[in-house]
């Protein structure tokens, strides 16, 4: 009976390795100048502050995410991005599962209060985060984000609220 005892106080040591690790490493991404690959990060602070003229957003069809962060909280995260008639356009799915309104809180967040500083190639832009559900143009981009990351976007799953699809206005 003691060796079952011992081997699963090792077992549930060697559990607590991994588990410690990958929490400390989240913990201490979120102090950091925007997120990582894996974990959200702190405010998005480095990087010019854009201003001027609005830049032609088709070079953003070439790039794979960009890094973006609400206002309220103050936490960044790697987000996919699309540009369709030189408006700039940012969307969440599985809005409609259980687990992807856990997991991804900040679509309810944005909707509340849509302010979002958003960092591409190093440049940050202060932008207004602004829900869109239907539109002519819903197919068009839907072609472009299918196109560039696979995915199953249509006008009919923003429209159910299965896509959040946000405009990135810029904020006055």
């Amino acid at each position: 009976m003691k060796i079952f005892i011992r081997l699963g106080i090792i077992i549930v040591s060697l559990l607590l390795i991994p588990i410690t690790a990958v929490a400390t490493a989240a913990l201490k991404q979120r102090f950091e100048d925007g997120p990582n690959r894996v974990f959200s990060g702190g405010p998005l602070q480095a990087g010019e502050l854009h201003a001027g003229a609005e830049p032609d957003w088709a070079f953003v069809n070439s790039i794979p995410t960009i890094e973006m962060q609400l206002l309220e909280p103050g936490t960044s995260r790697r987000i996919w991005v699309a540009s369709y008639d030189n408006k700039l356009y940012v969307w969440s799915g599985y809005m409609n599962s259980v687990v992807g309104r856990i997991w991804k809180q900040w679509p309810v967040q944005a909707e509340t209060d849509g302010r979002a500083v958003m960092r591409i190639d190093g440049v940050r832009y202060e932008r207004e985060l602004e829900r869109v559900m239907e539109g002519d143009f819903l197919p068009a981009l839907s072609d472009i984000i299918n196109s560039k990351y696979s995915s199953s976007l249509t006008p009919a799953s923003v429209s159910a609220g299965e896509v959040w699809l946000f405009e990135a206005t810029p904020r006055d």
